[in-house]
């Protein structure tokens, strides 16, 4: 059997190197446009940053280490179109020009997301950036170096992550954001105090922008003036375009592929597409969302490991399903950690639930412990059902470790009740004695009275 990989990063190496395990005899082949396969986009900013010097260290798996196991690998291959009637791929090589027919039994999309560029002025600008890639990573990176003024535009999980960098490198950040507040995938009152945080805890190098956006950038050599629709200006040594991303589905939809109702690709349970043979994975793929059983699209480097996976079993003759997801996530910003699980109070909302919430901020551990941090969490719930919906955290302690806690409760179906019920772990080094979830859980259960 051929099986042939478009995408080589998180989901496309993932389907690859299982599929080999389950099928040692099959013949396989990814195909990419990029100049390495298999490393981690999510530890770019921490790259960036300076945590470690060496960006070898985010490939997970080298182009020579996949050929030793018998797994083909086609840097600055561009695959431009699928035939499917010929169960073959139309494929270009961005070194010499050349053009070439490929068959294959089997085919898995994994061509992932791209980030959303407005319709800047001078955007081929050397100064201005994305982060996308691992080569994106590297030149940002050396950009840096000379600046003194970063712009980030966009106020998403990787904006904040390389805001987090740029200060960490002593740089003046100015931040362009549409939304009111930062993390704007979270309810306003959390966002909120995330922003607070950022601003009160950044040595004074940082500047946020709300409620406006880039509608001009001039220059290309030297320093580039940026011009906001409102009127403001200012100075910028560089430009980080973090405004968000999109699936990349061109080819797919060129060759008669389904896109879902979020634009991304339409698959089953099993990845399959609506054509036979043609299976999709990662982050070009709709998701379902487990607590409203509704389709959408969170990009995210964990989901796409378990869809490859899952992927790599059904392309290779096995049955297993992928359910969904609940949009778990987290981030930090300095010592703060922000998590988040389930549905929020406005996405709640928007999907007709009878909604009730509790935000409190409790200590995470006992107050007389020396490490001893504050959390502040929201439980969104269901006052029909008294089932919980979601969870958010933030906090110099273990937010993260309460919302991973609420997202297994959430699999399945917990109610506040429940939650109270939980037979959670304390000892004075961990927790309180009634833990942060146990007391958020209390009060949503008064409320719902």
């Amino acid at each position: 059997m051929k099986i042939i990989i478009i995408g080589g990063v998180a989901a496309g190496a993932k389907t690859a190197a299982k599929a080999k395990r389950t099928l040692p005899d099959a013949e396989l082949h990814i195909y990419t446009k990029d100049n390495y396969v298999s490393y981690s986009s999510c530890g770019m900013p921490y790259y960036i940053a300076g945590d470690f010097q060496d960006w070898k260290q985010l490939i997970v798996r080298s182009k020579e280490e996949f050929e030793k196991s018998g797994i083909h690998i086609h840097t600055q291959k561009l695959v431009t179109k699928i035939l499917p009637a010929d169960k073959k791929i139309m494929v270009k090589n961005l070194q010499t020009e050349d053009w070439q027919f490929v068959e294959y039994d089997k085919l898995v999309i994994a061509t992932g997301a791209e980030p959303f560029i407005p319709d800047f002025a001078n955007i081929k600008s050397k100064r201005i950036y994305t982060l996308r890639t691992l080569d994106d990573g590297i030149a940002i990176k050396e950009g840096m170096k000379e600046a003194k003024h970063i712009t980030v535009i966009g106020g998403g999980y990787i904006a904040v992550e390389l805001v987090e960098a740029f200060v960490k490198n002593k740089k003046q950040v100015t931040l362009v954001e549409r939304s009111p507040f930062v993390l704007s995938m979270l309810d306003e009152d959390i966002s909120t105090l995330v922003q607070d945080y950022i601003l009160e805890n950044s040595d004074n190098l940082v500047k946020i922008i709300n409620n406006d956006t880039v509608s001009e950038i001039v220059g290309e050599e030297s320093v580039l003036d940026v011009i906001t629709t409102k009127g403001y200006g200012f100075e910028t040594d560089m430009v980080i375009v973090a405004s968000g991303v999109k699936p990349v589905v061109n080819l797919a939809e060129d060759a008669g592929i389904t896109l879902g109702t979020t634009g991304a690709i339409k698959v089953n349970s099993r990845m399959e597409t609506n054509i036979k043979d043609i299976y999709a994975c990662g982050d070009c793929v709709e998701k379902i969302n487990m607590i409203s059983n509704s389709p959408v699209w969170v990009p995210l480097g964990s989901t796409a490991n378990k869809e490859g996976r899952v992927c790599a079993i059904n392309v290779s003759g096995g049955v297993e399903d992928f359910e969904g997801i609940l949009g778990s996530a987290v981030l930090r910003y300095r010592d703060l950690n922000i998590s988040r699980t389930g549905l929020t109070e406005k996405e709640a909302i928007k999907q007709g639930y009878d909604v009730v919430s509790v935000l409190i901020t409790k200590r995470d551990k006992a107050g007389y412990m020396p490490e001893v941090k504050n959390i502040t969490l929201k439980l969104v719930a269901d006052k029909r059902s008294h089932k919980l919906l979601g969870a958010q955290a933030i906090g110099c302690g273990d937010a993260d470790k309460r919302v991973n806690t609420v997202s297994i409760g959430l699999l399945q179906g917990i109610t506040v009740e429940e939650l109270i019920d939980a037979d959670l772990t304390y000892a004075p080094p961990f927790s309180t004695s009634i833990d942060i979830l146990i007391s958020a859980a209390q009060i949503l259960k008064s409320k719902m009275m």
